[in-house]
């Protein structure tokens, strides 16, 4: 009677003899299951399962070597030991070619034939071991990726999260700022993926471009909604505003947080080095703030303003081509400014959209 978790062995020879002898010898140590054909071996599979397999080659209706194929396309890594009265040597390369266990010629020593058997069972277990192992590696790490793209996203979301109350921080101070954010954002990402960054960066200076001037809430309202332009002592003071938000965005771990340090600092940069606070000059200037400072410079063109009026698109890209003395096309990285002519109807329908 077979116990429960046993180790069985399945057993096929078609002379009644031989079975006889197998099953008595090895059901001293193992649970049995002997059968006289391979067809009915073959069906013991749907309600039994094996450790290892012993099956004679030649045998009526279907050979030991068919079993074996037909055996390890139901369980491909099930050792089979083959036995055979006769050592031919085309059924020794056959067996190999089917990835046979080993192969027991009759009439077989019982020690040999126990130390065949203790082997293929070792090497069951050690599958079912290394199967299983595999498994709950596998599980572990879908559960540790779908942990990690939760929290990630979650992340993501604070960040979104935060970007957005820092704009509503903004926009307390100047009821015109909110249009003049979001169209920094799109302007930002519009030409990010013109010049071919991924959609990672795109994505993220879309974002930290929002903030680019999230310093100005450090600027004194006197100055910050002055109704005309602003003295030279008003002005350095107004510059500072770069300075104060590089200092509250940095420190933080989020690439989106340290994109719109970066640009909060630089968006005021000029390639020629007439930019500030830093006076920095052509690629020493981050990639993110060359790209803001275009936006930035096309949108206070394009917006009304206490001392001036606001520009048409076709004004704006007049002054960009020839310069008017307060903006020259030296200011911009010549790449960007390229890119600039290529993306600027997006500009127009931006500004248009966010009034």
């Amino acid at each position: 009677m077979l116990q429960a978790n046993a180790d069985t062995l399945l057993i096929i020879d078609d002379d009644p003899a031989v079975l006889r002898s197998l099953e008595k010898i090895l059901g001293s140590q193992y649970d049995v299951v002997a059968c006289s054909s391979g067809k009915e071996a073959l069906s013991k599979f749907s309600t039994e399962h094996f450790v290892a397999v012993l099956s004679d080659v030649k045998m009526p209706g279907m050979t030991g070597i068919e079993v074996l194929d037909n055996i390890h396309n139901i369980e491909p890594e099930l050792p089979v030991i083959l036995m055979t009265a006769y050592a031919e040597i085309d059924i020794a390369v056959s067996a190999v070619k089917k990835s046979a266990f080993d192969f027991i010629i009759k009439p077989f020593q019982v020690d040999a034939l126990f130390e065949t058997v203790n082997r293929a069972i070792k090497k069951h277990r050690h599958d079912q071991l290394r199967h299983m192992t595999h498994i709950r590696l596998r599980e572990a790490v879908r559960q540790k990726s779908s942990e990690l793209s939760r929290a990630m996203a979650m992340v993501k979301d604070l960040n979104v999260d935060l970007i957005k109350r820092l704009t509503n921080a903004a926009e307390c101070r100047d009821e015109d700022t909110g249009a003049h954010i979001l169209r920094i954002g799109e302007y930002a990402a519009a030409v990010a993926r013109e010049v071919g960054m991924n959609d990672d960066y795109v994505q993220q200076i879309s974002l930290a471009g929002q903030i680019h001037d999230i310093g100005k809430i450090g600027i004194s309202d006197t100055i910050l909604l002055k109704p005309g332009r602003l003295t030279a002592e008003e002005f350095e003071t107004m510059k500072t505003h770069t300075i104060i938000g590089e200092r509250i965005l940095s420190g933080s771990n989020a690439p989106v947080m340290s994109m719109a340090a970066v640009i909060a600092h630089t968006h005021h940069e000029r390639w020629d080095g007439t930019g500030y606070p830093r006076g920095l000059k052509g690629e020493d200037i981050p990639l993110a703030g060359r790209i803001v400072f275009i936006c930035d410079q096309y949108d206070a063109l394009r917006s009304r303003r206490p001392y001036k009026e606001p520009l048409t698109h076709d004004a704006v890209r007049d002054i960009f081509s020839k310069g008017d003395g307060r903006t020259i096309p030296g200011h911009f990285d010549p790449w960007i400014f390229e890119t600039f002519w290529k993306t600027d109807h997006i500009f127009e329908i931006i500004f248009d959209r966010h009034q």
